[in-house]
């Protein structure tokens, strides 16, 4: 059974306790970006094909002045936790891939380059941060429009219709509008990969499956949370029926799931990447937070909840007892409503009762 949420939403200060641990990430992937550039420049000078598909028609000579000392021996300086070349090699990383992404959609060269230096800039941004400020602020990701907080309203038809709409709405951006972009960049650069046909069915039946589970995911909210799926709208009861009865985050699977079918279904690799890395995003960034939220909430009801039903993996057996023991208390609670029914009943049934005896009495006295 469903409780009460137990008080309101807060987010707690961000805990330094880590801080050395992040800072060390965060050296580590410098020190990986320096021996990734050094072995890429080698593999230049060595193999034309992988010059040819990532530096287009740029002189590599001319390339290399400038990007050996700023970014291969930067990022190395970086891992030596010297915390001007953390800014240089960061700041580097990320011009060159968003000049990258203007020369390869400009030439349709050099377009690995392009999806190269894009995965590098994020990763010397994530890091970088991670050592200038021994975290990750993820913490403004759920503030303002996207902080959580329960759902104004508890009329099932209203939240079925706002549920609805965030989905129409969430669903059209990130599963057509990103995708088509990615895929129009994919297209232009000249890194499109046929697909077979039966991977392309396999993608079809993938975002079918996705698509039922975050329907399912997204009602059993509405119906048993009195909310919605977004965190501006949260439920004010605790879900752990429908899909959530077996996995914690059905909707979250369903959106990777979702994500990686349109990549197979338009033969989109770049699309794929893409679904995987904000899956991995999400769950670095957003969903330590989103539990928070949860454990102050509704206590512990959650910690129980989240201790017998994993992430990730469903858990079947356990689902099952918990739906026994929720139909029993569903049973229970429906009978004690039955009983208080008929208790109430019973006063205005024993005043029908002497009215009709009355109005008996009446009859034989006027008779």
């Amino acid at each position: 059974m469903s409780r009460s949420m137990k008080m309101p939403s807060r987010h707690k200060k961000p805990t330094t306790q880590n801080k050395p641990v992040r800072i060390f990430h965060g050296r580590m992937y410098f020190a990986l970006q320096a021996l990734a550039g050094a072995a890429w420049w080698l593999g230049t000078i060595t193999l034309p094909a992988l010059r040819e598909a990532t530096l287009g028609g740029l002189s590599p000579l001319l390339v290399a002045i400038v990007d050996v000392p700023l970014f291969v021996i930067g990022s190395a300086l970086a891992a030596l936790n010297f915390r001007w070349a953390v800014w240089v090699a960061t700041a580097w990383t990320t011009l060159v891939a968003l000049c990258m992404v203007i020369y390869a959609t400009v030439t349709t060269e050099a377009g690995l380059g392009a999806v190269l230096m894009v995965a590098a800039a994020v990763g010397s941004i994530l890091a970088g941060t991670l050592m200038i400020l021994g975290r990750i602020p993820s913490e403004r990701l759920v503030t303002g429009p996207f902080a959580f907080r329960s759902s104004h309203t508890r009329v099932r038809s209203q939240l079925l219709i706002r549920t609805t709409i965030q989905i129409m709405v969430f669903w059209g951006v990130f599963l057509i509008v990103i995708p088509g972009i990615i895929n129009s960049f994919e297209e232009r650069w000249n890194l499109t990969v046929k697909f077979p046909i039966l991977v392309i069915v396999a993608g079809f039946a993938l975002l079918a499956f996705g698509t039922v589970l975050g329907v399912w995911s997204a009602r059993a909210i509405a119906n048993f949370g009195s909310g919605t799926p977004l965190p501006a709208a949260m439920a004010h009861h605790f879900v752990k029926r429908g899909p959530y009865a077996f996995v914690r985050n059905p909707m979250a699977i369903a959106g990777i799931v979702q994500g990686v079918a349109i990549g197979l279904f338009i033969g989109s690799w770049m699309v794929i990447a893409y679904a995987i890395a904000g899956s991995l995003l999400w769950n670095w960034l957003i969903r330590p937070h989103e539990e928070a939220d949860l454990h102050q909430r509704f206590g512990a009801e959650y910690d129980d909840y989240a201790a017998r039903v994993s992430c990730w993996i469903p858990t079947f057996s356990q689902a099952d007892e918990d739906y026994d023991d929720e139909d029993e208390a569903d049973a229970d609670a429906d009978h004690s409503e039955v009983e208080h029914d008929h208790a109430a009943d019973e006063p205005g049934r024993a005043a029908d009762i002497n009215v009709d005896a009355d109005g008996a009495r009446a009859d034989r006295n006027d008779y």
